[in-house]
């Protein structure tokens, strides 16, 4: 396949004009200005930007596609399925589905073990199906060691490709301001906020010090580590918490909650993560330290679905429309970023020999994702793309 007429965003400039060859699942060659043209598909680039297919470090939708209101539960399969055709669609051409190793969250029925395990093994046995690189995610709340026996024999038979690190106790971390918790979760479980103080007192006697809880942690990151997989912590919010997830072998910050944190995971040379939601908006939906800030402020290395799949490619096209960096800067952020974070050397730049991963978008006043190619291959192409594509 041959790519005409196209921006092409590079990991420090752009080519205004140019074109790029696909031989197989690699990119052969790119350069600016004409092509010459021989008897391969070709694909009209006029009015578009390529950029390398995106890499989501951290997307929780998977659970609110299995269970996208309380108690109304769909086949963990069709979930996967949906979930694949709508991160095609955004762009994403490797995801990692954060799945939450966290058994107190009773309301919550895709929190539970057994669900946990069968959505493991889903991805796994459904990967060959899928339309993107879809791998698992383990978030493993440090607080509920009954969690651990399972997790451990998940890493043990490699289907964990990523391990993150959370202590969700309120008192700290995303949850250091009490009240600001109880607000927030009696919303969202609309609860009484009596029923929410209930179960953080219980919660919170259960929880055992700082110390108890991360001891078992010291055993997973080893055993994880063991099997080469990268660590990550989650919503580290004081240099002292960077320190002790560093000293666990984590190699990345994701969605540190303040400047303190981000900046310290700086120094130690971590692979920094904030949300694309966060990004987009300005703000952060509780209150933590904004990406906007933290890009500014060079803290940030990795852009994050976290919720919404979508607001990777607005978040990455907004910064740079907004000056608050370039264009290569700001899609390094959910490309190159992501892909030196997770140790994926084939991936996350435009360069002959890499993976034939890439984007073409429509950059207008709100960025159109109009095809995503993975090896080499077209997995999501739109009425605009049809029409600009001559099949020989």
């Amino acid at each position: 396949m041959l790519i005409t007429n196209v921006r092409i965003v590079l990991p420090t400039m752009v080519i205004e004009r140019g074109w790029l060859l696909i031989e197989g699942e690699q990119i052969a060659a790119f350069a600016e200005g004409d092509a010459v043209v021989g008897a391969m598909p070709i694909v009209e680039g006029r009015g578009l930007t390529l950029i390398p297919g995106m890499i989501d470090i951290h997307g929780d939708m998977l659970e609110r596609e299995i269970e996208p209101r309380l108690g109304a539960d769909f086949p963990i399969d069709m979930a996967i399925f949906e979930l694949d055709k709508r991160l095609a669609a955004a762009g994403i051409t490797t995801a990692y589905a954060a799945l939450s190793f966290w058994d107190h969250d009773s309301h919550d029925n895709t929190r539970r073990l057994d669900t946990v395990r069968l959505m493991t093994e889903h991805i796994h046995q459904l990967r060959p199906q899928l339309l993107i690189d879809l791998r698992v995610h383990a978030r493993f709340e440090v607080s509920t060691p009954v969690v651990s026996p399972m997790l451990g024999d998940l890493l043990e038979t490699g289907q964990i490709e990523l391990l993150s690190l959370m202590d969700h106790t309120p008192g700290q971390g995303q949850y250091r301001n009490i009240e600001r918790y109880v607000t927030s979760m009696s919303q969202w479980r609309r609860i009484p906020r009596d029923h929410v103080e209930e179960e953080l007192g219980q919660r919170l006697a259960q929880a055992g010090s700082l110390e108890e809880r991360w001891a078992l942690a010291r055993d997973i990151a080893a055993l994880a580590a063991e099997m080469g997989l990268p660590i990550a912590s989650h919503d580290d919010d004081t240099s002292a918490k960077v320190d002790l997830v560093a000293t666990l072998g984590a190699t990345i910050a994701e969605f540190p909650v303040t400047l303190e944190a981000a900046q310290e995971a700086r120094l130690r040379g971590m692979s920094i993560v904030m949300g694309g939601p966060n990004a987009l908006r300005g703000v952060s939906h509780s209150g933590n330290l904004s990406a906007r800030e933290a890009v500014a402020a060079g803290l940030v290395d990795c852009l994050a679905t976290d919720y919404h799949p979508g607001t990777l490619i607005h978040a990455a096209f907004g910064l740079a429309r907004e000056g608050i960096t370039d264009l290569p800067t700001s899609i390094g952020l959910v490309t190159a970023g992501p892909a030196a974070a997770l140790n994926m050397a084939e991936h996350g730049r435009i360069a002959p020999g890499l993976r034939a991963d890439l984007c073409l978008v429509e950059d207008g006043r709100l960025p159109r994702m109009r095809g995503t190619i993975r090896n080499g291959t077209p997995i999501y192409w739109d009425k605009v793309m049809w029409q600009r594509a001559s099949r020989v």
